[in-house]
């Protein structure tokens, strides 16, 4: 038969034969790939939009604003510190965006590795999950440590605080142990076992309290700062001392503050209506936390010249030098709660992180067990809490602190380019099949209506593999066999030939006409997707390192920025695919401003990655070996991919 006939309107079906290669690291799972599995355990769908607001906001709003306020406002913004948190929200609502529709599509668990593995493949998915793992751990950890001084306001200082919450030094040793963060860490992992619907309660109830204690800083500063005429924007400096390089010097100091809206999307499996109330859920959360930090931070920088704020503990500070002593109480009530909140928001996500990667036989099953009672994966649950505890206890992990950015940072760049990918290359998937390599499997119909050739190939390749046929996978034909007796809709080769020699010349003509120009659009967005990418790697390190020399910088900013240019200028050309369509689950919420605003999202989240510091990077690189190194030896030959038949494109 020849290779133009051969053109039949049916998905490829991949072989189950494992074999170690690059198509092994870019092999995409399909987006029900869950759905399919028999017997794979499943969350119970509990929550609604306000308990979607109570995750969103108790894990975005933490004790980081009770002290970026001072930090910045002194070192960075000045009076111009509420215009630093605007344009931090509004680099962040890329993301949010980004978030939005991938969470509305692929409603399951596991956040932007999830997104990843759909639309990216898995090698990529991995390194994402494994550094959310950090994320978690350190940042759950670094919020625990933080308890104990908060408490002891209330007691009268550290010094006074019960023998069993009091910090003390380890003899022998210079490690200082932690007792409060801990009992702090293992109470709130009680609480995830229990169920999600428990743990949303809580969160909401301590997200009120903190929420509260915010609008008394707002109110009370409100009538101080009218009161004695806003002191703190009466000043020489004006509004930007440290001029626009200091405003964008604190947005991208503050954007961190707005981390945490992705822990929404970590429960997607558990909500009720995903695709209404998932973007809901993010957009809003986001642009409460937002409109809280822009206010609190007007008013704070308004009572008190920015020079004269504490760099600890501005808030309490500023009202004491207003003559409010007792205003110290209130806003460290807040902080506790901010804590424990913020606390919460970072233990949740990460077992259903480790849920999904288990699922996807990544990590051992021991991960993906539910349990029957409460619907919670408590194995992992444990497990994180354990982990997170043990570091809180043990460890000062402020040192560590700059490890929690990278994991986010890279979840959310990934995620923006997930969206390129969904919206000019995304996989065809109208099936999915769990079958031995041996089985017969038939063939159906292409949603997309597009003709397509039969190629040997393993596993579909993504974005990464731009250069093999627009990354349009293959089939071996010792994996698979036509059944004409599955269905009256099921298509063999035969039956197509029969079709195509019935068609008038023209027609075929045309058809193939047809295919060349969608295969050459996914060639030509595939490398303005590549392009994009790589020159906004480039474009970064270009501009950020200090190490390099000059003229390499120069070098790698030109090449940086055009293959940003070319690879815009292309995706801006040319069509989205029609196939975006079929992805996921229909309907749902769509990212606006496509690629104008994945491309912006990636842009700051790269360079503010490079931007992190060699030690901070030193530190993180050890942690991805060793993800790399329990892939090679695990994951890889255990991927659910190498033993399930999947139709993806």
């Amino acid at each position: 038969m020849e290779a133009d006939s051969a053109a039949i309107d049916i998905p490829f079906l991949v072989s189950g034969r494992k074999r170690v290669g690059f198509s092994t690291l870019t092999r995409r799972k399909h987006s029900n790939a869950q759905q399919h599995r028999k017997g794979s355990p499943q969350l119970a769908k509990h929550l609604k939009i306000w308990e979607l607001l109570a995750v969103g906001i108790g894990a975005t709003i933490g004790a980081g604003v009770y002290v970026l306020v001072g930090t910045v406002a002194r070192d960075k913004a000045g009076p111009s510190l509420s215009a630093s948190f605007l344009i931090a929200g509004v680099a962040a609502a890329l993301s949010a965006f980004c978030y939005a529709e991938l969470a509305s599509r692929c409603p399951s668990a596991g956040s932007a590795y999830h997104y990843a593995y759909l639309c990216v493949g898995e090698g990529i998915a991995w390194i994402i999950g494994w550094a959310l793992i950090l994320e978690y751990t350190v940042g759950g950890a670094a919020v625990a440590r933080g308890i104990s001084p908060n408490l002891a306001i209330f007691f009268g200082g550290s010094a006074n605080l019960p023998g069993w919450l009091s910090r003390r030094l380890i003899p022998g040793t210079s490690i200082v142990c932690d007792p409060c963060a801990f009992l702090l860490v293992a109470a709130v992992t009680c609480l995830l076992s229990t169920g999600i619907r428990e743990s949303a309660f809580v969160q909401t109830v301590m997200t009120a309290v903190n929420c509260s204690v915010l609008l008394f800083v707002i109110v009370v500063g409100s009538w101080l700062g009218f009161r004695n005429g806003w002191p703190g924007y009466n000043l020489a400096g004006g509004y930007m001392p440290f001029g626009v390089s200091g405003l964008l010097s604190g947005a991208a100091t503050v954007f961190f503050a707005f981390i945490g809206f992705d822990a929404v999307a970590s429960t997607a499996e558990e909500v009720k209506h995903p695709q209404r109330d998932l973007p809901i859920g993010i957009g809003l959360s986001l642009f409460i936390c937002g409109s809280i930090y822009i206010v609190v931070s007007a008013v704070m920088v308004g009572i008190v010249p920015y020079y004269e704020m504490d760099l600890d503990t501005p808030m309490p500070t500023a009202f004491m030098k207003n003559g409010l002593h007792w205003a110290m109480y209130a806003v460290a009530a807040g902080a506790v709660a901010a804590l424990s909140t913020a606390l919460l928001g970072a233990l949740l996500p990460q077992p259903r992180i480790l849920m999904a990667m288990s699922r996807d036989g990544l990590l051992p099953p021991l991960f993906s067990k539910v349990n029957k009672a409460t619907s919670v994966p408590v194995y992992s649950t444990v497990v994180t809490g354990f982990a997170a505890g043990c570091m809180a206890f043990l460890l000062n992990v402020d040192e560590l602190s700059g490890m929690v950015s990278v994991g986010t940072l890279m979840a959310f760049s990934i995620v923006a380019v997930s969206i390129l990918i969904l919206r000019y290359v995304p996989p065809i998937e109208p099936l999915v099949l769990s079958a031995a390599p041996t089985q017969e499997v038939p063939f159906v119909k292409k949603k997309s209506g597009i003709p397509v050739h039969l190629k040997k190939e393993e596993h579909a390749s993504p974005i990464l593999s731009i250069f093999s046929e627009s990354s349009i996978p293959e089939v071996d034909d010792d994996a698979t066999s036509l059944s004409s007796s599955s269905s009256s809709n099921d298509l063999t080769m035969e039956d197509d030939s029969a079709l195509q020699s019935g068609m008038p010349s023209s027609s075929r003509l045309a058809l193939d006409d047809e295919k060349e120009k969608e295969e050459r659009r996914r060639r030509y967005a595939a490398c303005g997707i590549s392009g994009v990418c790589i020159g906004v790697v480039l474009l970064s390190i270009a501009t950020s390192a200090t190490l390099l020399p000059s003229w390499l910088c120069w070098i790698m900013g030109v090449i940086g920025t055009s293959m940003l240019l070319v690879g815009s200028a292309i995706l801006l050309l040319i069509d989205q695919d029609e196939g975006r369509h079929q992805f996921g689950q229909s309907g749902g919420f769509h990212c606006p401003g496509v690629p104008v605003l994945p491309i912006l999202c990636i842009m700051v989240n790269v360079y503010l990655l490079a931007n992190l510091g060699s030690v901070t990077w030193l530190r993180v690189s050890a942690w991805l070996v060793i993800g790399v190194f329990v892939y090679s030896f695990y994951g890889i030959h255990h991927s659910s991919l190498s033993k399930d038949l999947h139709t993806i494109m």
